[in-house]
């Protein structure tokens, strides 16, 4: 993992994201830095149990998702350590070198796009692609949240400021993924999403099965109605999704002229794997 660039992150090297933060996430040198400082004391004198990270870099995006409102930072930050001390089979014994992270890193559960949508990092998740019978949807997820913290950080500008286009593709998706599905999962789903340190934006399923609506309408019931409507579902092939994502940028296998999901995947696994200190590191930040 290289060293994390200071100015790229304070965004002294965009002009347009410097502008488009200012108007859209209330965000100028001087009220970051008042933010960052009075975040920093919180966190050190009134939740130390936190055990949170206090670099730039791991605050900053917090604060940018909730747009520098302070009470919505400071829940967030509480609900995302809590979340990692409380779902240890998400956060815990990330080693990217692992079996079964490996594995499902190959099939290409979380692949993201190396080239950005209106500057906005887009992600496929390929929510059927693996035999629930080999692997568990606890290790599916885990392997996702691995992903999306390396992206994230690789992609600073576009995960923080202008946020993310998930796109979920459901093909292949039958009774054995699906009764992996139960609202205790779906609810801790949700909740991560909610309390995560990027921008979702669009949440687009692609390839979806007759019974999707089922399985929606419970992953809604957890969902804050902001994120509800941005979900949209695409039943009759890709030409609607082309209007959110452009074929310039998207896999051949989705009808796209970018790179393919092979190289995608060989690609972001070796990055993964660079970061494996990092993933050691990172277990001990979570709340007592």
């Amino acid at each position: 993992m290289e060293a994390i660039d200071i100015e790229n992150l304070l965004l002294n090297n965009d002009e347009k994201a410097k502008h488009f933060a200012k108007e859209n996430l209330n965000e100028t040198n001087e009220h970051r830095e008042k933010c960052l400082e009075e975040i920093r004391k919180w966190l050190t004198e009134d939740q130390a149990k936190l055990h949170a990270r206090m670099e730039d870099q791991y605050l900053l995006p917090f604060l940018r998702g909730c747009k520098y409102n302070m009470e919505k930072t400071k829940k967030k930050l509480v609900n995302y350590y809590t979340m990692r001390r409380n779902v240890p089979e998400w956060f815990q014994n990330r080693n990217p070198e692992l079996k079964e992270i490996q594995d499902l890193m190959k099939l290409g559960v979380f692949v993201p796009l190396t080239k950005l949508q209106d500057n906005k990092l887009v992600v496929i998740v390929r929510t059927a692609i693996h035999d629930p019978c080999i692997h568990t949807q606890d290790n599916v997820f885990k392997t996702g949240n691995m992903m999306m913290d390396v992206a994230s950080l690789e992609n600073i500008i576009p995960a923080q400021i202008y946020g993310v286009i998930a796109i979920f593709d459901l093909y292949g998706m039958d009774f054995d993924h699906a009764k992996e599905f139960t609202p205790s999962m779906i609810k801790k789903a949700v909740f991560c999403w909610q309390n995560y340190h990027v921008r979702p934006k669009n949440l687009e399923f692609i390839n979806a099965p007759p019974t999707i609506n089922v399985i929606l309408s419970i992953f809604k019931s957890f969902m804050s109605e902001k994120l509800k409507n941005r979900i949209k579902v695409h039943t009759d092939g890709y030409e609607k999704l082309y209007e959110v994502v452009s074929k310039d940028i998207l896999p051949p296998e989705y009808g796209g002229h970018g790179e393919t999901m092979e190289e995608l995947i060989k690609y972001w696994n070796g990055v993964l794997l660079k970061y494996k200190t990092w993933f050691l590191d990172d277990e001990m930040y979570k709340s007592d």
